[in-house]
């Protein structure tokens, strides 16, 4: 994974509508049984050969509400492996064997504090 959608989300779909690799879940679906969208780790891409920046981000309303999580890669696969989902919750992944691209531009320092990916 490389973004997370935390609980300001107000379910309006505009992430999922912009994802290319359809990695976002909406609330009905979400698997940790949270009230708003869930993007799986392992199909999140970063938006990487598709668009310059995360475009799930560059469409949502919500300020702050899609932030950077930690690269879904061999590196990182133990973060992932935790409780390390909003509110100690486990992530849920669909093959979790897998390593996804991730964009080197993007610190471990800032992906750790979960900074937004859109910034004012």
């Amino acid at each position: 994974m490389a973004v997370i959608i935390n609980d300001t989300c107000i379910n309006c779909a505009a992430c999922i509508d912009e994802c290319p690799v359809e990695a976002i879940v909406d609330e009905d679906d979400n698997p940790t049984g949270e009230e708003y969208h869930y993007v799986y780790p392992d199909k999140c891409v970063e938006c990487v050969d598709h668009f310059d920046s995360p475009a799930c981000a560059e469409a949502c309303p919500t300020e702050g509400c899609i932030t950077w999580d930690m690269p879904f890669t061999e590196e990182h696969k133990d973060h992932f492996n935790g409780d390390n989902y909003i509110d100690e919750q486990s992530y849920v992944m669909l093959n979790p064997d897998l390593v996804m691209p991730t964009r080197a531009d993007i610190s471990i320092e800032d992906r750790k504090a979960r900074k937004p990916v859109v910034e004012d």
